[in-house]
């Protein structure tokens, strides 16, 4: 293991642990100890890399409040308070939409449909712009204080961001904004389709986002409203089965892949920096 402080790779692992359980390195470069959790996002947490994952995993997909998760890892011997809950998905949500959406680049179809959804922070409205591909497959998300030329205009930005490559169409409602951005954002050779019924697709897929923030009756803020969207999001769309030649997969398929996922996806954060 090389060692986060000079890079050397001449490090000498040492006989004892963390409290954790942990390994311990020496590097003889520099004279210092460290842990296989020094330089990483998890270094001087009280808990296991693994069950804050977990704890972080479960606050997404599932309809758990803080308090939930924080009384179910409680009868599991961890005890946590769910303040503690709300500080991890604020640090580490981030770090896994950002793993995600890196892992995803260049994957999205040619034909994006666009729409937004409303979801309430602090007592007002906001508008989750979100696009998905003909598959179903997440093209990206991004929440917006406001529904006008400059947010749609910024959301296509950050989609040709993520995605990597430009759509040869893009289905849109009639919302008077969609097609200046199409235009100057995507360009000229980008076919255009403005037609409610061809969106009903992207309308069924905002029932993710909607059913998993109800229970939580809004957000406080803005920023953390767009930090857990995002991290939905991503997540949802890594760990929804597949469908290939019109034809589902089974369920022990789907048991299979989603383990399979969640174990990458555990080692993933493990090793991000």
């Amino acid at each position: 293991m090389n060692c986060p402080h000079c890079a050397s790779a001449s490090t000498k692992e040492q006989t004892q642990k963390t409290t954790l359980g942990y390994q311990m390195f020496r590097c003889p470069a520099c004279k210092r100890l460290f842990n296989e959790r020094t330089g990483t996002p998890f270094n001087f947490l009280e808990y296991p890399t693994d069950v804050v994952l977990l704890v972080v995993l479960w606050r997404l997909r599932y309809k758990l409040s803080l308090r939930d998760l924080a009384e179910m890892f409680l009868e599991r011997g961890w005890e946590f308070t769910h303040e503690a809950v709300r500080e991890w998905e604020r640090r580490f949500a981030p770090l896994l939409a950002e793993q995600l959406r890196t892992k995803r680049r260049g994957q999205a179809g040619r034909s994006w449909y666009v729409d937004e959804t409303y979801v309430k922070v602090k007592g007002k409205w906001c508008y989750l712009y979100r696009a998905i591909d003909t598959d179903g497959n997440l093209v990206d998300s991004r929440l917006s204080e406001k529904r006008d030329m400059e947010a749609a205009q910024q959301f296509f930005k950050q989609a040709l961001a993520v995605v990597g490559h430009t759509p040869e169409q893009v289905t849109t409602d009639g919302h008077a904004s969609y097609p200046r951005a199409v235009r100057e954002t995507l360009g000229n050779q980008v076919l255009h389709r403005t037609n409610k019924y061809l969106n009903n697709r992207l309308e069924q897929d905002h029932r993710g986002v909607n059913q998993r923030y109800y229970p939580m009756h809004g957000f406080g803020n803005f920023a953390s409203a767009a930090r857990f969207c995002s991290a939905f999001d991503e997540l949802r769309n890594y760990l929804r089965p597949r469908y290939t030649a019109e034809k589902a997969m089974s369920l022990i398929e789907q048991r299979q892949v989603f383990c399979e996922r969640l174990a990458v996806l555990q080692l993933l954060m493990r090793t991000a920096s």
